[in-house]
C-alpha cells in the first residue's frame, strides 16, 4: 500500500491525513475481497525499514493503528474476517501489542477472509528467522534437516499455514517488491498500478482480479 504521503501532499494536507485516507482504502479492499470470494489478503502496512522515518510520522501511524484496532476490529468480526499480524511486533510498545493480541483473539475463529497485517515486517528477516527456528527444531530432533525440503521450510516462516500469494499488487507507480514476502512470492503474479493507495477502490480490485484471470500460470512448466 503505497502513496499515502503523496496523496496528502497533493492536497496540501499533513501526511497523517494520507494515512487516514489509506485506512479507509483498507476497508474498501476488505469489502471487495469478501464480495469476490478472496480468502486471503496480506497488507504491507509497515515495513521494518519504515522505522527510519521521522518520529512524528511513526507516532501518527502507530496512533492510527491503535485507533483501528480498538474501534474497528468489531466491524471485521461482524464480517467474519480473521485478523492476523506478522512481523517483528516486539518493536512496538506493549500497549499496542496487547491491542493486536486482543484483535487476533476476537477474530480467531472467523472463516470468510483472513486479513494479514504485515507490521514491522521484512522479507529477508522473515527468511533468516525461519532458518534459525528450523535449525533449532533440528537440534531438538523435531525435524530431519537432511531430509527437509521447501515445504518444511515454509512452515517456519511467519506465514506458516497460509497459502503463498497468487497476486501481488503495488500501488502508486512504484515497480519493486520492497522486501515483501520474498520467499512466498516466488511464483506470484505481479501487478503495478499508478493509483495512489488512498484512491484504491472496489473497482480497482475487480479489475485486478479480471486481469489475473486472463493470465496463464505455468510455474516453470509448459
Amino acid at each position: 500500500m503505497d502513496g499515502n504521503g503523496r496523496w496528502a501532499k497533493a492536497r496540501g494536507l499533513p501526511v497523517y491525513a494520507g494515512h487516514r485516507a489509506g485506512a479507509e482504502a483498507v476497508r474498501r479492499c476488505v469489502r471487495a475481497a469478501i464480495q469476490h470470494g478472496v480468502r486471503y489478503v496480506t497488507l504491507y502496512a509497515f515495513s521494518s525499514e519504515n522505522w527510519r522515518r521521522e518520529p512524528q510520522e511513526i507516532g501518527d501511524l502507530t496512533n492510527l493503528l491503535r485507533y483501528y484496532l480498538r474501534h474497528k476490529v468489531t466491524e471485521l468480526h461482524e464480517q467474519d474476517v480473521q485478523l492476523r499480524v506478522i512481523g517483528e511486533v516486539e518493536r512496538f510498545e506493549p500497549e499496542l501489542r496487547e491491542e493486536m493480541a486482543r484483535a487476533e483473539a476476537l477474530t480467531l475463529n472467523n472463516t470468510r477472509l483472513t486479513l494479514v497485517l504485515a507490521l514491522s515486517y521484512g522479507g529477508r528477516a522473515d527468511i533468516v528467522q525461519a532458518a534459525r527456528r528450523m535449525a533449532e527444531a533440528g537440534q531438538r530432533g523435531e525435524i530431519d534437516l537432511n531430509a527437509a525440503g521447501e515445504a518444511d521450510f515454509s512452515c517456519y516462516l511467519l506465514t506458516g499455514g497460509m497459502p503463498d500469494p497468487d497476486l501481488v499488487v503495488r500501488t502508486s507507480g512504484e515497480y519493486r517488491l520492497s522486501n515483501f514476502l520474498l520467499w512466498q512470492c516466488a511464483y506470484a503474479e505481479l501487478a503495478f498500478l499508478d493509483v495512489l493507495w488512498p484512491d484504491f477502490t472496489e473497482r480497482h480490485f475487480a479489475a485486478l482480479l479480471a486481469d489475473f484471470a486472463r493470465r496463464e500460470r505455468r510455474f516453470g512448466g509448459r
